[in-house]
């Protein structure tokens, strides 16, 4: 059993989908949860009394937002005094393709690596900066398949942006180990969500999951199971690796 007792943890994006999951799976191993979400403020008040507010604190911000950033950061530290490991999960899509304007193209590219990359680095300096002062801690973020192996042709900005976050997990697990500061990417296939649902109504499912030699799509917990472990500080000495959870759809 995943004993996360006495730690605090923030996942953004936790409000449904993946980052739920992960939320409600370190609170059930014993964790105190910082819930962040952007605009599904119903949801999260939801998730918030079922959790009970003792062990669980919901903050709204925009990750594409400086000023909501820092404030995310600063309630989750002064709610019980630090914060142990920071999952960043949260991420947005928006479909292009080659015929798209100018104008779109670039607002959507500069609006995904800003909630996708920027706003998790973001993050990942804050929290590498409080580690170092509170005796360490662990970053997991949350990256995908297509950051490796590209995926759909609409969405390269997505792709982009995730290597862009594995590129910095491997900064952060080589420079600040010496500080007791663990960095892990967790990569997931393509899982059962609402984003994914809506992904299918347009592409179809049985092409995708024809790839899959484990026979399913992944599911919530998959990826939820991996972090909680991670987050346990039971492998720690793996800090820096990528953990593929996409039932060997792509093994990098």
């Amino acid at each position: 059993m995943i004993d996360l007792k006495n730690k605090t943890i923030l996942v953004t994006g936790s409000s449904r989908g993946i980052g739920k999951a992960i939320l409600e799976t370190c609170h059930a191993a014993g964790a105190n949860v910082v819930l962040h979400y952007g605009r599904s403020g119903a949801a999260a008040e939801a998730i918030r009394g079922e959790l009970g507010a003792e062990r669980c604190l919901a903050v709204q911000g925009e990750l594409g937002e400086l000023g909501d950033i820092q404030r995310l950061w600063q309630a989750a530290v002064a709610w019980k005094g630090k914060v142990d490991v920071l999952v960043n999960n949260a991420s947005i899509r928006i479909d292009l393709d080659l015929s798209t304007a100018d104008t779109e193209w670039d607002a959507a590219w500069r609006k995904v690596l800003d909630v996708n990359l920027i706003g998790p680095a973001h993050l990942s300096r804050m929290a590498v900066r409080h580690f170092q002062q509170s005796g360490g801690g662990s970053i997991v973020n949350i990256a995908s398949r297509p950051a490796f192996r590209g995926d759909t042709a609409t969405c390269p900005h997505d792709g982009a942006a995730k290597g862009g976050l594995v590129s910095l997990t491997r900064q952060i697990a080589r420079h600040y180990g010496g500080d007791n500061v663990k960095a892990f990417v967790v990569a997931p296939g393509i899982i059962e969500t609402d984003q994914a649902s809506e992904f299918f109504e347009v592409s179809g499912r049985g092409p995708w999951l024809e790839e899959i030699p484990a026979g399913r799509f992944g599911r919530p917990a998959d990826i939820a199971n991996i972090v909680a472990f991670l987050a346990s500080g039971l492998g720690d000495y793996a800090t820096g690796s990528t953990i593929d959870v996409n039932g060997a759809s792509y093994v990098h």
